[in-house]
């Protein structure tokens, strides 16, 4: 336990691993010997680790692989704020719309389940995520809130950025959360009319 707890102390203390038991746990804050780390020490340690975590997690994100995606691409500046925001969890629906993989012409094309790109709702060449959340005057009155807390430019990048800048932001993306129900209701309509016999 002893070496384990000189370990700890020398890495929250970012000495040499030659400094003793003792220098290492009073500059670490240690208590008598044998005792727990302090509150103060464990915390260090704690941020320490999260700091080399979050370091390995963004290389292994800016990979080609991962940094094309649309989500991973627009959350990696602002990746800290993101982990450390102090509110919000995703819906499913807002989920949807930040990666692009949901009710959207384009990825129901690319899946299979549509025969073409085009937005069902106002005929636009291409219904994707970022057609709903930005263009398609289908949803202009569910935009409107969006506009009203984060501003006019509804592009990724900016509506991320305002997301973890504001609660009241993060709040305001339920919105999508109504689309995308009427989204999904729709295309189950679509569904029915095309494939009366079809059991689900």
């Amino acid at each position: 336990m002893a070496s384990i707890q000189r370990r700890a102390a020398i890495r929250v203390v970012h000495g040499y691993r030659t400094i003793s038991h003792e220098a290492a746990g009073v500059l670490a804050g240690l208590r008598r010997e044998g005792a727990a780390l302090t509150d103060r020490a464990v915390e260090t340690l704690r941020r320490q680790a999260r700091r080399r975590t979050t370091i390995k997690w963004r290389r292994r994100l800016t990979e080609p692989s991962a940094a094309t995606q649309r989500a991973v691409g627009v959350v990696l500046p602002v990746l800290e704020d993101w982990v450390d925001r102090g509110w919000g969890s995703l819906s499913y629906h807002t989920t949807q719309v930040l990666t692009g993989h949901g009710c959207f012409g384009e990825y129901l094309y690319r899946i299979g389940k549509e025969a073409t790109t085009h937005c069902h709702h106002c005929g636009g060449d291409r219904d994707t995520a970022q057609h709903t959340l930005e263009e398609c005057p289908s949803w202009a009155e569910e935009r409107r809130v969006l506009v009203t807390e984060i501003g006019e430019d509804l592009s990724l990048p900016a509506v991320i950025k305002n997301m973890v800048g504001s609660e009241r932001a993060w709040n305001s993306m339920a919105s999508c959360s109504q689309v995308m129900r009427q989204k999904e209701a729709a295309e189950r309509e679509r569904e029915r009319v095309f494939a009366p016999g079809r059991i689900r």
